[in-house]
């Protein structure tokens, strides 16, 4: 019998791929908004109301759903429950060297996750913070799997100090065999584990029958092949193929940056389009070119000096005075252009994070596990608050 999951998917696959003109493309390849009937609205918008939408999905959903009527039913698609739990205490030693809001993050995962006393396996495990506080809570044992030998030190050695049941195992997990940490009697947990890092994870926790699995994923195209590698045999089938532009578009909603950061994304943005406007009038390549990521501390310097960078980085020979305010104002211009693109687009976001996250949980009852889907936190906290929880079902064995 399939489960509701497998409805929500399917219904989800088709507007998605009803609606693929709209998420699917690049906002720095056009130089013009690319849906004529949404030209006028999108260019009457402020920067601030563009902001503000941005910020607000629901505004945003009920400002686009006139030209895009599929949006309508999101709400409905996309929306998961964050059940009313306590958010567990823990004595200072405990959670001390714990920044505030990963704190609580932390706090809440632990309130929502199901409470067992059984052996924890804590995957990508950092210094282990998540399998402190669930060794305190009264797991028998934790062991804690981490790449960084520095990581796996610090925590052991936290763990010691506070008479914690931990033990640190240091492992590139894409590379080493790593089965022998799985075992049937084990809560496996995984918080914001990036993309092939948690798959696996989920593979060798579904292989190995562990009892309890609770993860929340991230960065969906961390790790993994260029184009989207399905789990289950539904998002096998479908016929939505999803680049890591496309994954990365799940990513989009961030808690709002400080004004200091905003102000110099900002300026990155209109840099980085202003070069281009300048190569392509050096080059004729009329093409969008990508310029690799660097210090924000270049975009506090002058925008001459940028483009001699980003004209190095692609062996490009620029002129010896070219008119920087006008290629500015250029990328102003086209900055108006990508940012309400970029607006239509952000509609979609929950969408495919959602897509992406219902096909683990198909895979995970494919492989016999009853699933549940919800919110493990605020928004506010993170963006990246879904949780999954599988429970072995009692008829695999």
């Amino acid at each position: 019998m399939r489960s509701s999951y497998h409805s929500q998917f399917l219904a989800l696959d088709a507007l998605l791929a009803g609606t693929r003109q709209y998420w699917q493309l690049l906002a720095f390849d056009h130089t013009d908004i690319p849906w004529p009937e949404l030209k006028s609205t999108l260019l009457s918008l402020s920067d601030e109301e563009v902001t503000a939408l941005d910020q607000e999905p629901a505004a945003l959903l009920s400002f686009l759903t006139p030209y895009i009527s599929e949006l309508s039913k999101l709400p409905a698609l996309t929306a998961l429950t964050l059940e009313p739990a306590s958010r567990p205490e823990f004595p200072f030693w405990l959670s001390n060297g714990i920044k505030g809001r990963k704190l609580t993050q932390l706090q809440d995962f632990v309130g929502q996750i199901v409470q067992t006393k059984l052996p924890v396996l804590e995957w990508c495990a950092g210094k282990g913070h998540l399998g402190r506080l669930l060794a305190y809570q009264g797991a028998v044992h934790v062991d804690s799997v981490e790449l960084q030998v520095a990581l796996c030190q610090q925590g052991q050695h936290s763990a010691q100090q506070q008479g914690l049941a931990m033990t640190f195992h240091c492992a590139d997990v894409l590379k080493d065999p790593i089965a022998h940490y799985f075992k049937p009697q084990q809560q496996a947990v995984a918080l914001h584990a990036c993309g092939r890092l948690h798959q696996t994870f989920m593979a060798q926790a579904s292989a190995a029958g562990c009892e309890q699995i609770s993860l929340s994923p991230c960065c969906y195209h961390l790790f993994t092949e260029p184009t989207y590698q399905a789990m289950s045999d539904a998002a096998t089938q479908s016929t939505l193929s999803l680049s890591h532009s496309d994954m990365k578009l799940a990513l989009q909603e961030t808690v709002t940056a400080p004004g200091r950061v905003a102000k110099v994304r900002k300026r990155e943005v209109q840099w980085r389009l202003a070069f281009d406007a300048l190569r392509r009038d050096v080059t004729g390549d009329t093409q969008y070119l990508s310029v690799p990521s660097v210090n924000k501390a270049i975009f506090s310097g002058s925008f001459v000096d940028f483009c001699h960078w980003a004209a190095e980085q692609k062996q490009l020979d620029l002129p010896a005075h070219f008119e920087a305010d006008h290629y500015l104002a250029q990328g102003r211009a086209r900055q108006r252009i990508t940012e309400r693109i970029e607006l239509v687009r952000h509609a979609f976001r929950r969408a495919i994070e959602l897509w992406l996250v219902l096909d683990r949980v198909l895979y995970l009852e494919q492989a016999g596990y009853d699933v549940s889907l919800s919110e493990f936190c605020h928004k506010s906290l993170t963006p990246r608050n879904i949780l999954i929880q599988a429970t072995r079902c009692q008829s695999v064995e």
